[in-house]
């Protein structure tokens, strides 16, 4: 082992054998993924076979004359690739933002000169000297260190530094996590002391770099959403053709015109065309990403946001999401007095004024160490003016800790004073050896600690001491030293988390802590922030002697994993899958990064997170809030809710128009719809089935339901049997009032007039009735939704521009309605969907689906 007078023979590598170390090894650094160009977007776009279907689509319009419906289709396919576009480069800006400074700086010895370089230029073999502040940029082993502590809670979890030494001899490698190993690793941060240390492994090779080999071995899975979807436009597909082709047939086959029977086919087809499903899905989730970002939540894989709305279990990661990754002092012991110091205070009892004065004196004067910070920030807000602080003295000699004596004292002289004041902490039992405790004394310090330790703090003993001698003595049991008390610190929890976490209860969604940190103190956090207590505690080690089926047993009562290594998070995140749970991971580290990318929604941390986490994840919390996860699952559930609402009233407005369509030919009745009344309808349902319904403000209690379940469909039998019904009304409706005007000897121009204005009317019916399926459709007036009336007032022009205009009218092959026609076809439009709103208003319980 090194001494510190050695660290001036080391010459380190040569420039030469760096540059050729750098050419065998590679530059130390991960690959990351390139920002994919905007043609690449545009055509992985285009590959979904949805749309692939939707430009189908307009090409056979075009093939058929309809330029206007072909310019439609084709106009919305450009729409949809805009909005993608858009929403995936506003992603890679904001994560470009919030990447930290390019690779960190290094402190190297070559050719036997400290020197400056880029993190990535660090090579095998290189000498690293390493001082507080530093990012350690490759894993290496430490050679000479005086009180080194990194702070490895990206790795571990864990929200303690890991204390360091120095190794004799080259040791094998070690897994981070614990104190006293003679490796620091790369991206983490040294809090406190100094070192230097050899590297041995740049990165791929890293800890961080096998967390980015676990990555690339995850396979991102199709959500239920988009599977289907899929599912969906294939049967509508499939439907639309064999009913075209049945019309085709029918009118051929019963009145010899075969060229109008195409035009019927063509007709039925178009109007079962299921271009409406790829629009609505696209739209909804492009437009809930949006929402999301403006409540601080940016969405790096938009389907997530949806599937955020049915999450049945929420793993957080303790360390950064439920604390805030920042040590303060909790509680105080001296003088046999215990003082909670946990709530902000102006000022200390006279007791308590010592201890946390020496205490601040055994830190740093400019500390990097979260406790030292936290012993500093106490001191300046409690004894700001009194003559405990003392900036003016001198720092004379540090005491280093070791593995035999873990203390650390510092050696001061004030400018008045003519002896030393020497300030020790450390552990309980090492400053309790250094005065010279009796056993009585020890039975009464253990009794103390084990109470502070119970609240899951982290315990330090404080002594104070004089020395008027010289020179100074060359260890610290030299000093006469005199106990004055313990400081308990903890990584306070974020404020808003209890509150969110109840949130999360009432809306039925699990919560499991998953943590890197012991037991006691998970236990601990898990109190303070409300979380449902199971069975028991499972650590690490436990996690590792369980078969899968033995954890995919235990982890339905088991709440909180403690000690856990990367690895193991991911297996905990795939047990539950297993399950058929549906998961949200949050995190913020790069141990998160496998398990954020395995779970149906990974949720990073966008301040503190680091960029492999966040390009794993599916969320980023760009504040960092706990509760902006709460706002997220509510703006998904919104989504969801109203995503159903559209999908219905898209397949209840097709079942009159395919109706319509259909049966006109079966009855040989003239024909009611012709394209150019599909596209008519097309300019309604389009805009209603995607802007309008996603404006929908959500339920009053979508956060008191209990999640979607685990592959519930997206069309349920329910839902499915009332938009059939509701469309069957409609129809109804509009088959009998043709049927009526033709008995009234009415034409066929007049009878389509009076029935079209039904259809449309009806239409517009449909959209404010499946505005809710649990208040009516009046009350649902006061609701606002800008997007819905201008659909309203603008579909009812263009129908009187077609009804009074005679060019238009001929093109829509109408005839003049009188006043009282009029009326009547906007009655029996309503009455088509009046039977819906009784049923809502009597219905004793609560709808079960939007």
């Amino acid at each position: 082992m090194l001494s510190e007078s050695d660290i001036a023979t080391l010459s380190g590598l040569s420039g030469t054998e760096a540059v050729r170390r750098l050419k065998t090894d590679g530059y130390n650094e991960l690959p990351s993924s390139k920002p994919r160009s905007l043609l690449v977007i545009a055509l992985s776009v285009l590959r979904e076979p949805m749309f692939l279907l939707l430009l189908v689509s307009g090409g056979l319009y075009l093939l058929l004359g309809d330029v206007r419906e072909a310019l439609l289709l084709l106009f919305f396919v450009l729409i949809v690739i805009g909005i993608t576009l858009y929403q995936e480069r506003k992603t890679v800006r904001v994560l470009e933002a919030l990447r930290d400074l390019s690779s960190p700086r290094a402190r190297v010895i070559r050719d036997g000169q400290t020197r400056r370089i880029s993190g990535r230029e660090v090579t095998r073999g290189d000498v690293l000297v390493l001082a507080e502040g530093d990012r350690v940029p490759a894993d290496a082993r430490v050679l000479w260190c005086s009180n080194l502590s990194a702070d490895e809670s990206l790795l571990t979890g864990e929200s303690v530094p890991a204390r360091k030494l120095a190794a004799d001899d080259a040791p094998p490698a070690a897994r981070p996590g614990g104190d006293d190993l003679p490796f620091v690793y790369a991206s983490t941060l040294v809090v406190h002391g100094k070192g230097v240390a050899v590297v041995e492994a740049i990165g791929l090779n890293t800890e961080i770099g096998r967390i980015g080999k676990a990555l690339l071995k995850v396979e991102e899975e199709p959500t239920s959403l988009q599977r289907e979807t899929r599912h969906m436009v294939r049967l509508f597909a499939v439907l639309g053709v064999v009913l075209s082709l049945i019309v085709v047939a029918a009118y051929g086959l019963l009145r010899g015109d075969w060229l109008n029977g195409l035009l019927a086919g063509l007709t039925l087809a178009m109007s079962i065309l299921p271009e409406e499903f790829v629009v609505i899905l696209t739209v909804f989730l492009a437009l809930g990403a949006w929402r999301l970002a403006k409540a601080q939540v940016l969405t790096r894989h938009m389907p997530a946001v949806e599937t955020l709305g049915a999450a049945t279990v929420l793993c957080v990661d303790k360390t950064g999401t439920l604390t805030r990754n920042r040590m303060s002092v909790n509680r105080l012991f001296a003088n046999g007095e215990h003082l909670d110091v946990s709530a902000p205070l102006r000022t200390l009892p006279e007791n308590f004024h010592e201890i946390v004065e020496f205490a601040i004196l055994a830190s740093q004067r400019d500390p990097f160490d979260p406790m030292e910070k936290a012993l500093r920030s106490l001191g300046e807000t409690t004894l700001a003016h009194t003559e405990h602080l003392h900036k003016h003295w001198t720092l004379v000699r540090e005491y280093p800790l070791s593995p035999e004596l873990l203390a650390l004292s510092h050696v001061w002289r004030g400018p008045d004073r003519q002896h030393h004041v020497i300030a020790a902490k450390g552990a309980p039992e090492a400053i309790a050896d250094l005065c010279h405790f009796s056993q009585a004394q020890l039975d009464t310090l253990e009794e103390s600690v084990h109470q502070l330790a119970e609240q899951g703090l982290r315990v330090l003993g404080v002594a104070r001491s004089e020395f008027r001698e010289q020179p100074l003595p060359g260890k610290q049991h030299d000093f006469d030293f005199e106990f004055l008390g313990l400081v308990g610190l903890a990584d306070p929890i974020r404020p808003a988390v209890p509150e969110a976490l109840a949130a999360c209860y009432t809306a039925g969604i699990r919560v499991i802590m998953i943590t890197g940190d012991y037991p006691g103190t998970a236990s601990n956090i898990a109190r303070q922030i409300g979380l449902v207590q199971s069975e028991a505690i499972i650590t690490g080690p436990e996690l590792d002697r369980l078969s899968d089926a033995e954890l995919g047993n235990r982890i339905k009562r088991i709440n909180i994993f403690a000690r856990v290594v990367p690895e193991q998070k991911l297996r905990i995140v795939n047990a539950l899958k297993a399950n058929g749970e549906v998961v949200a991971m949050t995190g913020d580290g790069v141990n998160d990064a496998p398990a954020l990318k395995s779970a149906h929604i990974g949720i990073a941390m966008g301040e503190r997170g680091t960029d492999v986490a966040r390009e794993a994840a599916d969320l980023v919390l760009l504040d960092d809030d706990f509760s902006s996860i709460v706002a997220a699952v509510r703006l998904g559930r919104r989504m969801a809710s109203n995503l159903h609402k559209a999908m219905a009233y898209t397949l209840a407005v097709h079942v009159p128009i395919a109706g319509l369509s259909l049966l006109p030919v079966l009855a040989g009745w003239p024909l009611i719809l012709t394209p150019v009344h599909i596209v008519f309808l097309e300019l309604i349902i389009n805009p209603t089935c995607s802007i309008v319904f996603e404006a929908e403000h959500e339920e009053a209690d979508v956060m008191r339901k209990p999640p979607r379940p685990p592959g519930a469909p997206l069309f349920s039998r329910h839902l499915l049997a009332l938009s059939l019904l509701q469309g069957a009304g409609v129809l109804l409706v509009a088959l009998a009032l043709f049927g009526l005007a033709l008995y009234r000897g009415l034409d066929e121009n007049q009878a389509r007039t009076l029935t079209f204005t039904t259809l449309v009317v009806s239409n517009l019916a449909l959209i404010f009735t499946n505005r809710s399926w649990v208040r009516s459709g009046f009350t649902m007036l006061r609701a606002p939704n800008p997007a819905l009336w201008w659909v309203t007032s603008g579909t009812l022009v263009v129908l009187a521009l077609t009804l009074s205009v005679p060019v238009l009218r001929d093109l829509f092959r109408f005839a003049a309605l009188s006043v009282a026609d009029f009326a009547f076809s906007i009655t029996a439009g309503a009455a088509g969907v009046l039977w819906f709103e009784l049923f809502k208003r009597f219905r004793q319980t609560p709808m079960a689906g939007p």
